[in-house]
């Protein structure tokens, strides 16, 4: 597993030639976005999957950093390689399933909190692009007001 000393920024985990492939694919697969931002995302997915690696709960992306994580998925060698480097393990990412309309109301929100996320990446030692986390970038307490639909499953 690797030991992260001071790196600021998830790109720095990958070689050039791989970043530039995710960024690459990511443009391609969402032209809607503005042409600095599939870096942006997977930069930040990058840091988040290094976060998820000591992490001791689960942790949940915004739904843009979601995307970085998605395309990386795709490419399952490389994806796998990265999860043995950096984790020991490989990072599942595992949906949270629909809340269920015709049962009753889910106790507790189904997604993990944003904001848990940030602070797992700000304690990594990685820059936070605010602008992908949404308000979940300030927030410094955890709170579950702010989630998205899927997290790393550390316990598979």
């Amino acid at each position: 597993m690797l030991t992260i000393d001071r790196v600021s920024t998830g790109r720095a985990l990958v070689s050039d030639e791989l970043f530039a492939q995710l960024t690459a694919r990511i443009a391609r697969d969402h032209p809607e976005l503005a042409s600095d931002l599939p870096a942006r995302i997977m930069d930040q997915a990058l840091a988040f999957l290094a976060a998820c690696a000591t992490a001791a709960e689960p942790l949940g992306p915004s739904d843009l950093v979601d995307i970085g994580w998605h395309t990386f998925i795709l490419h399952t060698r490389e994806y796998a390689n990265f999860c043995q480097r950096i984790a020991g393990r490989f990072i599942h990412h595992q949906p949270d399933p629909p809340p269920d309309e015709t049962g009753p109301a889910a106790p507790e929100p189904l997604g993990v909190p944003i904001s848990r996320a940030v602070a797992a990446i700000r304690a990594a030692g990685f820059a936070i692009d605010q602008a992908l986390w949404g308000g979940a970038a300030q927030c410094q307490s955890k709170c579950n007001q702010c989630h998205a639909g899927c997290h790393d499953s550390p316990t598979r």
